[in-house]
């Protein structure tokens, strides 16, 4: 066996040693920075999450005809009614303003009050999977 010389030595010990002593690969904090944008963007998400899990809810259609007559219809219904969501479906040759996503029947026919009172032709429906 080959002794190594005391000035090799003593440079192995003290580059382990050094070496050892940064080692902590855990230790630390870790700053993210992200656009605020991401998180309205990740809020959306959940919301469509939330809508397309539950597709045997009751929901309540305000409009049915022409696309343009529907989106503007839509628009209207979201600036009045803030807390309650709609989405337009196209069902041949209509298209359908449908809002809400109710669990019960009770639930929806306590909001189809409110919304009767803005609009004149609505229904309370089931939407079939």
């Amino acid at each position: 066996m080959r002794i190594l010389a005391p000035q090799k030595a003593f440079f192995i010990s003290l580059t382990l040693f050094f070496s050892c002593f940064n080692a902590t690969a855990q230790g630390g904090n870790i700053i993210v920075n992200q656009d605020a944008k991401f998180e309205q963007l990740l809020n959306e998400k959940r919301k469509i999450n939330i809508s397309n899990s539950i597709n045997d809810g009751y929901k309540i259609q305000i409009f049915s005809g022409e696309s343009e007559k529907a989106k503007n219809t839509l628009n209207e219904f979201r600036q009045e009614f803030r807390d309650i969501d709609g989405t337009i479906i196209f069902f041949t040759p209509n298209y359908k303003v449908l809002v809400g996503n109710f669990r019960t029947r009770i639930e929806a026919e306590k909001n189809l009050i409110e919304v009767r009172k803005r609009y004149n032709n609505v229904h309370l429906i089931k939407p079939e999977n």
